[in-house]
């Protein structure tokens, strides 16, 4: 007698099958591009890039649960050789062994397939800047902005197509029907149609600017450089992404320092000699001309590789830095030094050493993957002063 089975169409769990596997499957994206993170935010090609560029994250095939038949067709049912125990190692791919004399080798097993998937640089962001926040935010002067995601709040008459409300409008027609003395659904007609719409929400937001800075001298090699660029894109995306309003200077300096626009401050060369003070002094200038500290939450960041002209402008940057954090909510200072994250550092780190506020957070950057952390020590969470 054969067996069989039949789908009755209250079987809704097959309906729920396709959201259950898109749901899996943009899990296992946000987990790639967490795994990847360090090494998407050192891809050169996405600095300055703009929210239309896709970017490949690879990303493992999901396999599903399922039987597997032993091919040699031997008399067992599936179990084990017994005497395991949690965190034994039951098999490793001949490519994989370590050891003297292993080597890479080729192998005779297959291997974890991998795709790649494409994702935003506006998804890449959610996710890179989710935990992030500007620290120290204290309540000072406080300004009405209008909200990003304005909230639908009022029903109109009129208003566009695709913002027509179809319970209200159902009402409506119903309301309209009724009123004739025939009750019940006859239609909708153009005195029927409602729309959401919305007033602009305000809401206020604490005042802040960045000062960001950046050294342009003719020490600053290509990578040097690059990793200068990439840490101010990501910082200034983030500001934009999470933040309303916040203000950014842009301050660039040799021997000499000068506030300049955006665009300059990501494409300017390098040249010259190297004098750190001329930035502090510029960004003290600006402070006190523009942003009153009682006003204002105030960061200012500098980025160097840490060479400056002789021990008296060093002494001259201690002094400068100080007043800075009197004015300032935290104050980060980035040193780029290749492939030397545990070399000696340079006589402006070691002159920074003496600065003991908390306020201070200096990081030394060796390689691409560390743009990442960066990141996340100067935005990490920190106590708010009263």
């Amino acid at each position: 007698m054969a067996v069989g089975f039949s789908l009755s169409d209250s079987d809704w769990s097959l309906h729920h099958k396709g959201a259950r596997d898109q749901v899996r499957h943009e899990a296992k994206v946000r987990e790639a591009i967490r795994e990847n993170l360090t090494d998407i935010i050192g891809n050169e090609d996405i600095i300055t890039a703009d929210d239309s560029k896709i970017i490949r994250v690879p990303i493992r095939s999901l396999d599903l649960y399922h039987f597997r038949f032993d091919p040699l067709n031997r008399d067992r049912v599936g179990q084990g050789e017994g005497g395991t125990k949690k965190g034994d190692v039951l098999g490793q791919m001949p490519g994989q062994q370590k050891g003297p004399g292993k080597g890479k080798q080729a192998g005779n097993e297959a291997g974890i397939d991998y795709y790649e998937v494409g994702v935003t640089l506006e998804e890449i962001s959610a996710l890179l800047f989710e935990d992030l926040q500007l620290p120290n935010l204290k309540d000072k002067g406080q300004h009405l902005v209008e909200a990003l995601l304005p909230k639908f709040n009022e029903i109109r008459k009129k208003g566009a197509a695709s913002n027509v409300d179809l319970k209200r409008t159902l009402i409506e027609s119903l309301k309209r029907s009724a009123a004739t003395g025939q009750a019940g659904f006859h239609g909708i007609e153009q005195q029927d149609l409602r729309y959401r719409t919305w007033t602009p929400k305000l809401e206020p937001q604490r005042n802040a600017v960045i000062v960001a800075m950046r050294d342009v001298s003719g020490s600053m090699g290509e990578f040097e450089k690059y990793i200068s660029r990439a840490f101010y894109f990501w910082m200034v995306r983030f500001l934009r992404h999470r933040y309303n309003k916040v203000e950014i200077v842009f301050i660039t300096h040799h021997t000499e320092a000068k506030e300049v626009d955006e665009q300059a401050f990501f494409t300017m060369g390098e040249s010259g000699g190297t004098l750190v003070s001329s930035a502090y002094k510029l960004a003290l200038d600006v402070i006190d001309k523009r942003y009153n500290p009682r006003a204002w939450n105030i960061y200012p960041f500098h980025f160097s590789d840490g060479d400056t002209w002789g021990p008296d402008d060093n002494r001259m940057c201690v002094e400068l830095v100080r007043q800075l954090l009197q004015r300032s909510n935290l104050f980060g200072y980035g040193e780029i030094r290749e492939g030397q994250r545990y070399a000696s550092s340079s006589t402006l780190m070691s002159a920074f050493a003496e600065i003991t506020e908390p306020e201070f957070v200096g990081v030394t950057i060796a390689g691409k993957d560390e743009v990442y952390p960066a990141l996340r020590k100067f935005f990490s969470q920190r106590k708010v002063a009263a």
